[in-house]
C-alpha cells in the first residue's frame, strides 16, 4: 500500500505552462504519474506536454476524472489555486509554492479543515512521491526506492539526502512526504505519522525535522501514545547558534520550545531513535526493524 498517491493517482498541475510547472510536470510524466490535465487561466481548450489545457479546476475535474491537484502558481495567486481545486471536489492538493502570504494560507488552511473535503500538503514543499507508482512534486524520482520504510520531512534537501542513504542500504520507501517548512501549512508531522501507522506495508518510519516550530514535539507526544512501528529521526539545526537568524518561515524559537534539543528531548522520551548525522539513520532503521522482529 501507500499513503495518499497511488499508481491509479490522476493528477492536474495547476500553472503547467509556467516554467516551474511545465519542468516538473515534464519529469512527472517521465516517471509515469499520471497527469491527466493543467489548469491555466485564458489557455484553455489548447495543449502542453501533449495534456489538454483547461481554464479553470471544475473544467478539467469534469473532464479527466482528476482526483489530485499539484500547485505551482505564483505565491499571491496560490491560496485561491488552492481553494478553486477544493471547490472542484479534488481531495488531495499538494501546494509547492513558495512565499505564499501567511494570512493567504491561514485562510485557505482553516477553510480546507473546517470543510474536510479535502487534504492539502504544503505549501513551501518538495511534495509526495510512492516510488515506482507516483510522484507528485519536485524530487528527483532515481533516488527513491519501492519498500517498507515510511518517510515525513520538513525539508526537501534532507528528504533527498536521507532516501538516497536508504536506498544505497536497500531500506525501499513505501511513500514520502514533504511537509514543508513554512509556519502555516496542511499536513503536519502528526497527520503523516498516523497515516503511516495505519499503513500495514510501512514498517518503520523515518521522520525528518528542523529547528523552530513545535511540530516535532506534537509529533513525539503522538509517537509515545499512538505509535507501535519503530520511528528513526533526524533534527536539523543542533549547531546553530543562539540568535542566528534562520532561512525557513518556520524557524522560529518560543521560550524553550523549537529548539533542536527539545525535539530530540521530546523523540526520545517518545521511544525514538534520533540520529546524529543524517548518515546514520539507515543504520539505525535496520537496528530497529531487527529489533522489532521485522
Amino acid at each position: 500500500m501507500s499513503v495518499l498517491v497511488n499508481k491509479n493517482t490522476k493528477v492536474v498541475v495547476a500553472g503547467m505552462t509556467g516554467k516551474e510547472g511545465s519542468f516538473h510536470a515534464g519529469q512527472m510524466i517521465q516517471y509515469g504519474t499520471q497527469v491527466v490535465a493543467g489548469v491555466t487561466p485564458g489557455k484553455g481548450g489548447t495543449t502542453h506536454l501533449d495534456r489538454p489545457i483547461f481554464n479553470t479546476m471544475h473544467e478539467a475535474v469534469a473532464a479527466t476524472g482528476a482526483d489530485a491537484a499539484l500547485i505551482f502558481v505564483p505565491a499571491p495567486f496560490a491560496a485561491d489555486s488552492v481553494l478553486e481545486a477544493e471547490d472542484a471536489g479534488i481531495p488531495f492538493i499538494t501546494l509547492i509554492t513558495e512565499g505564499v502570504p501567511v494570512n493567504d494560507m491561514m485562510r485557505a488552511v482553516n477553510k480546507i479543515k473546517s470543510n474536510r473535503k479535502s487534504i492539502l500538503l504544503g505549501g513551501n514543499c518538495a511534495g509526495i512521491i510512492t516510488p515506482d507508482e507516483c510522484k507528485m512534486g519536485i524530487m528527483p524520482g532515481h533516488i527513491f526506492k519501492r519498500g517498507p520504510i515510511g518517510m515525513v520531512s520538513r525539508s526537501g534537501t534532507l528528504t533527498y539526502e536521507v532516501a538516497w542513504e536508504l536506498t544505497q542500504n536497500d531500506l525501499g520507501q513505501t511513500t514520502c512526504v514533504g511537509i514543508g517548512g513554512d509556519p502555516i501549512i496542511g499536513t503536519r508531522f502528526i497527520d503523516a505519522l498516523r497515516m503511516f501507522e495505519e499503513d500495514p506495508e510501512t514498517k518503520a518510519v523515518v521522520m525528518i525535522g528542523e529547528i523552530g516550530g513545535t511540530d516535532e514535539e506534537v509529533g513525539a507526544a503522538f509517537i509515545k501514545e499512538h505509535m507501535t512501528k519503530p520511528v528513526v529521526s533526524f533534527i536539523s539545526g543542533r549547531t546553530a547558534p543562539p540568535g542566528k537568524r534562520m532561512g525557513h518561515a518556520g524557524a522560529i524559537i518560543s521560550g524553550k520550545l523549537g529548539t533542536p534539543q527539545s525535539k530530540v528531548d521530546a523523540l526520545l522520551d517518545a521511544g525514538a531513535k534520533v540520529a546524529d548525522t543524517t548518515s546514520q539513520v539507515a543504520q539505525m532503521v535496520k537496528d530497529s526493524l531487527v529489533a522489532a522482529g521485522v
